[in-house]
């Protein structure tokens, strides 16, 4: 009876941590993180559509200043471990506050290139600088929110972050026709000076107390400095169950990468489509489906957890929020890509675009009710390193991610678009497939490697 009472007093005690800050407060820091979590795709897009322009400016070639896209997604991923594992030792608000003058600094040295290997050097800074805003922002949204209510947070989070990488295009096909792609630079780093005064001026520190690396410090000195192993995140996907979701969420996302990036090739060149900021127009449908999937996903995975804890009589089993990804994965991401591709090789005319628009929305939709669980999932089960988890994920996702872009358009040349889209299609469904097993037989993937795994009581 005592370990009873002992129980619903930890856990009583642990929940009172997450009412630090007021509903209004929560609500602002999401937002910020969300800002934050939009810079690093959006960074990444916004470059592509003025390759040609920048090209022709440094006197180069479009193969050889496309290396910056590779580039940019290798910035992103170093970055990424590099800021999560200081914000597990330091805090999130001190890593943010770091991140962004490398981007501010970055970009204005993109804007100020006048040859290849200065855009390249500048080109890094600048998207290293941002890299932290996806896994920061999923650790920060862990540390406030409860188990039952961070799906809805997580849901907008991911959102803003898929939106940013919808819109980019379109902003940057605009620059790149009606304005100057330097410019674009000068204005990201305007926007990241703006958005560190406001981390700066009303962004808490959010990490639990005495979690820190540094607060467990018995000497430190006024400004300490610790080497922090950013690599060592990556030990965590020795776990069989996060693995397994990180592989299955790699599977689905390549759908949205395999309609965006061949996009100008595909139905640009099928419907006559040759100015670059419609081009640009044309991915908004799917940053459309992200930014409202996106909560509706996260409200999903909220209720799930809810009712199986009930059928469970309060049991806590971690996969459950899982079975939210069924209705993304399983139908809504295979179906939109495998038609999108019959519809641009067979549908001709007006009708075949406003059909491809609808598929990209769906797909939009359809990534966000996978990504978003398998996002809370991760800061579930690993929440003292939920920061960590996340950017070790996002990490070997791009690694993934650039190896299945680099063979989208060889492949849409060899078996033609439609093929290419339905076995996109098929990698989704086997991704699923992951998933089911995970949920299956989450508890003994976890028993057999233990990277310290949360619990009820300390969720």
């Amino acid at each position: 009876m005592v370990s009873e009472e002992s129980l619903l007093l930890t856990s009583t005690a642990h929940e009172v941590i997450y009412d630090k800050f007021k509903p209004k407060k929560k609500r602002w820091i999401v937002f910020l993180v969300s800002l934050a979590g939009l810079l690093p795709m959006f960074v990444s897009a916004t470059f592509v559509p003025s390759i040609p322009q920048v090209a022709k400016e440094l006197d180069s070639t479009y193969a050889v200043v496309s290396l910056t896209v590779s580039l940019s997604m290798f910035a992103t991923a170093v970055g990424g471990l590099v800021w999560a594992a200081n914000s597990s030792f330091y805090g999130r608000r001190s890593v943010y506050l770091c991140g962004m003058p490398f981007l501010c600094v970055g970009s204005c040295g993109v804007a100020a290139s006048t040859s290849l290997p200065s855009l390249l050097f500048w080109r890094f800074v600048q998207t290293f600088g941002c890299s932290g805003g996806l896994s920061l922002g999923a650790g920060v949204i862990g540390d406030i929110y409860k188990l039952e209510e961070r799906g809805v947070a997580i849901g907008i989070f991911f959102g803003a972050a898929l939106f940013g990488l919808a819109v980019a295009p379109f902003l940057g096909g605009a620059a790149a026709q009606y304005w100057s792609w330097r410019n674009l630079h000068y204005s990201i780093g305007a926007w990241g000076l703006f958005e560190m005064l406001l981390v700066y001026l009303t962004f808490p520190e959010t990490s639990h107390p005495g979690t820190l690396g540094i607060d467990k410090l018995t000497r430190r000195r006024w400004i300490h400095i610790t080497w922090v192993n950013p690599l060592g995140s990556l030990w965590l996907l020795r776990s069989p169950n996060l693995f397994a979701v990180m592989l299955a969420s790699s599977l689905v996302l390549i759908s949205d990468y395999v309609l965006l990036v061949p996009l100008a090739y595909t139905i640009g060149v099928r419907y006559g489509i040759t100015n670059e900021a419609i081009i640009g127009a044309c991915f908004l449908p799917s940053g459309l489906g992200n930014f409202i999937g996106a909560p509706l996903a996260g409200r999903l995975s909220d209720i799930v957890v809810r009712r199986w804890r009930e059928k469970r009589k309060g049991e806590w089993f971690p996969e459950d929020r899982l079975r939210a990804t069924w209705i993304g994965g399983l139908f809504m991401v295979p179906l939109s890509i495998g038609a999108s591709g019959l519809i641009t090789t067979y549908v001709g005319g007006p009708i075949g675009l406003w059909l491809n628009l609808l598929c990209l929305y769906m797909n939009g939709m359809g990534v966000d009710f996978v990504m978003n669980p398998i996002g809370s999932y991760n800061v579930d089960v690993v929440h003292s390193r939920s920061a960590e988890i996340t950017a070790a994920t996002a990490a070997i996702r791009s690694l993934i991610l650039s190896a299945a872009t680099a063979v989208v358009v060889p492949s849409i040349e060899h078996i033609g678009v439609a093929w290419t889209d339905i076995i996109t299609g098929i990698l989704a469904i086997i991704g699923q497939g992951i998933i089911f097993l995970t949920i299956r037989y989450g508890d003994r993937m976890r028993a057999s490697v233990d990277v310290g795994f949360s619990t009820i009581e300390n969720n």
